[in-house]
């Protein structure tokens, strides 16, 4: 395998909050441990949903708690090109239809429901429509396509395409390119070997590891850490509202974060970069929690947001 390369990927739909923290450090301490490489990459694919000084607060946020990354930023919103040839890749191996189904016809056909929402019917896998503008482009599934990998934290995982995703949206309707499709080309790109994400992404990964396969593309490794829950159960996340990390010291969250993710206490007293050294050092993916989710009562976070 090559060196490794990890990376930690935000959207600037907000600032950092404490579910975000122990994302970006468990990636940041698996890459260290490892002697390897920690990219930064901002996912701004989904322009209407980029909030203006994010990413310049997430930057901030970052190097205030000493999680240094290596190499420049990479921005989605500037790879458009990189990802219209992935479509021209899938398209000329038969992989991509054009559809012209709406949110309502799905919501009225009666569809199961998977994963991912609804598991499109298929209505216009065999239409033959044009690919023009205000139509969507999906990804073709076979029908018993099952993929399966072994999480390094979850164990071993299975999923069957066609029954529990079916055809997914790759490109929407209004041009914005999906989710699904950058994230496996740019981690492609990057030379990404090792994945450290949240475990509500698990469901997600089978189908990446699908559009791996068929542009040609390495298969990382994937850990998926438990989710940063509140008193309800609520993943932590800008969608909740979820309070950002409180500015000053960064010594509390970080410390707050390891006790999250299991691993030993560094002496109180150090400073910031002493206390990340010694957390390299003691790094141990085997005293990671396994549930996927967990409540947190620190009192960093869980205050009511603004």
């Amino acid at each position: 395998m090559s060196p490794y390369t990890g990376r930690f990927a935000p959207s600037p739909s907000g600032p950092l909050h404490f579910g975000s923290l122990v994302t970006a450090l468990a990636s940041w301490l698996d890459a260290r441990a490892a002697g390897g490489r920690w990219l930064l990459r901002i996912e701004d694919v989904d322009g209407p949903r980029t909030v203006a000084g994010a990413e310049a607060l997430i930057l901030a946020d970052l190097e205030r708690h000493g999680l240094h990354w290596d190499g420049e930023v990479l921005r989605q919103s500037r790879r458009t090109a990189v990802y219209e040839a992935a479509l021209a890749q899938l398209q000329a191996a038969g992989r991509l239809y054009a559809c012209t189904c709406s949110r309502a016809r799905l919501a009225a056909s009666g569809a199961a429901s998977g994963p991912a929402g609804l598991v499109y019917p298929g209505f216009c896998r065999n239409a033959g429509h044009a690919q023009a503008p205000g139509r969507a482009l999906r990804l073709r599934i076979d029908d018993a396509m099952t993929v399966g990998f072994t999480d390094r934290l979850q164990g071993p995982q299975a999923q069957c395409l066609g029954r529990e995703v079916g055809d997914h949206v790759l490109r929407r309707a209004d041009g914005l390119i999906a989710y699904a499709l950058a994230v496996v080309v740019d981690d492609g790109a990057q030379g990404v070997t090792h994945v450290v994400r949240g475990a509500d992404l698990l469901t997600s990964t089978p189908r990446q590891i699908f559009l791996q396969q068929q542009l040609g593309l390495p298969q990382p490794a994937y850990l998926h850490l438990p989710l940063v829950t509140d008193a309800r159960g609520d993943k932590l996340s800008k969608l909740t509202r979820a309070p950002p990390l409180p500015g000053g010291d960064p010594r509390p969250a970080l410390h707050e974060a390891l006790a999250f993710l299991g691993q030993p206490q560094p002496p109180a007293g150090l400073s910031a970069t002493e206390l990340l050294e010694r957390a390299v050092r003691a790094w141990d993916c085997n005293s990671l929690p396994a549930s996927p989710g967990r409540t947190w009562a620190g009192t960093l976070t869980l205050a009511t947001g603004p």
